[in-house]
């Protein structure tokens, strides 16, 4: 069983270029929080808080994020809950676990935002996620939007009005 890992966080209007260790930022601007995986490997986690990603909950003292966090596209595979700013470490999942939840997850995306013959069609195993940017690096094009608008450019007109 790993060690408990205690985590504080800073509400920032844009995720800082340089993540400090245990620190979540959490950017309500950019719907966004990030942190260092929380194994120590030092890779960049980022988040994305919508209504097909995660949920912060915040209750005046701590953070938590609602589901788990799988660090599938790192090499340590971590999987871990923050809760009250506090790590629990969940099991290791199977590479046929992780491919059905990305399928799930792309489903339940194209049925949020109106997609329902996509919904329908989506493949069992969808590929890797990109890891995301910095959001700060370029907020007009962030990843995962698409020549022809798609999900990212939705959001953002629906959050921004732009």
């Amino acid at each position: 069983m790993r060690p408990e890992v205690a985590l504080t966080h800073e509400f920032v209007r844009a995720i800082p270029d340089e993540l400090q260790e245990r620190t979540i930022y959490v950017s309500i601007d950019f719907a966004t929080v990030a942190h260092k995986c929380c194994c120590g490997c030092g890779r960049e986690v980022i988040t994305p808080l919508t209504p097909t990603d995660w949920r912060l909950i915040f209750d005046g003292e701590t953070i938590s994020l609602e589901p788990s966090v799988g660090s599938w596209n790192l090499p340590c595979q971590s999987h871990y809950w923050i809760r009250r700013n506090k790590v629990q470490w969940s099991r290791p999942w199977s590479r046929e676990q992780v491919q059905a939840e990305r399928a799930a997850d792309a489903r339940a995306k194209a049925r949020y935002y109106g997609n329902e013959i996509e919904a329908a069609e989506a493949p069992p195993v969808v590929v890797p996620v990109p890891s995301v940017p910095n959001p700060t690096e370029d907020a007009e094009s962030p990843v995962g939007a698409s020549p022809k608008g798609g999900v990212w450019r939705r959001l953002r007109r629906w959050m921004f009005g732009a």
